[in-house]
């Protein structure tokens, strides 16, 4: 929330600078703020919603929530960045004048108020860990990218009187933009995919669980993240007729929790007489 009120405050001042000195980069700017403060209430609400307890109706609980919004805010950079893009295409055929030293003035102080909220939410969350948190991290982190962008082009008019410069660096923020927006949209894609997560190797598992005494063979193991920090495997273990399941079963759970930090897992251990039908899966 300080995150928040911070970008509301910086949102309003650019855009207003942004009409005084007749500055795309600031109002650019302004605009990927806009879309800043909602990716980071929207990821308030969602880090409520995660605490909320399971139902019988959601198993999991809201979770999810998390990974939702962070696929939204990943939407909202790359789209974000390809207005900016083509709003300096425009500019680049016919650049205005711009107050180039309030521009600087504004920028400065925009960059200032990124900073602080940049650093307020790596002392207080998992901007590494947490993807819905790291998303909003990198909104912000995009905003200080655009107070910099700003920063040079101002210099670069003021002392050249280049107006190029304005548009020249709005493209190339939003360029930086719309890479993060695409990582964090990518990875978000995966985890609602039920991909394995990126830190853990599934044939590595498969080969630990397998290399158990009395183990055969590994069936149907999928991996895959609820939400971050919070990894699920299940599986089938086929094992010897004559050794003892409840052994097996209690060093593959250990082996899952210390070896691969995975904590939540279901394992159905089985022996050769037990037929199941084909699946594909």
């Amino acid at each position: 929330m300080i995150a928040v009120c911070i970008t509301a405050g910086v949102m309003l001042l650019e855009f207003f600078g942004g009409i005084l000195t007749n500055s795309l980069a600031l109002l650019s700017d302004s605009g990927h703020m806009l879309s800043d403060l909602g990716s980071l209430l929207l990821s308030f609400i969602a880090i409520l919603f995660a605490k909320r307890p399971s139902s019988p109706e959601k198993t999991y609980g809201y979770y999810r929530f998390e990974i939702l919004a962070a696929f939204v805010n990943g939407i909202t950079l790359f789209f974000l960045s390809g207005f900016i893009v083509w709003e300096a295409v425009e500019r680049f055929f016919d650049p205005p004048a711009v107050n180039s030293g309030a521009m600087i003035a504004i920028a400065f102080a925009g960059l200032t108020a990124n900073l602080l909220s940049a650093l307020v939410l790596m002392k207080t969350a998992d901007v590494q860990g947490n993807i819905n948190i790291r998303s909003a991290f990198l909104h912000v982190v995009g905003d200080a990218l655009g107070s910099v962008g700003a920063i040079v082009a101002g210099f670069l008019m003021y002392s050249f009187g280049w107006y190029l410069a304005d548009p020249a660096i709005s493209v190339f923020v939003a360029l930086l933009i719309m890479r993060s927006g695409w990582n964090v949209f990518n990875r978000s894609v995966h985890i609602l995919m039920e991909g394995t997560p990126a830190n853990i190797d599934q044939r590595e598992v498969k080969r630990a669980l397998e290399e158990i005494d009395g183990v055969i063979r590994v069936c149907d193991l999928h991996i895959w993240t609820i939400t971050s920090g919070m990894d699920s495997l299940s599986c089938h273990l086929l094992v010897d007729k004559d050794c003892d399941c409840q052994k097996i079963l209690q060093k593959a759970i250990h082996l899952m929790e210390e070896k691969f930090h995975i904590r939540h897992s279901t394992i159905q251990v089985e022996k050769p007489d037990i037929a199941h039908l084909k699946m594909g899966i």
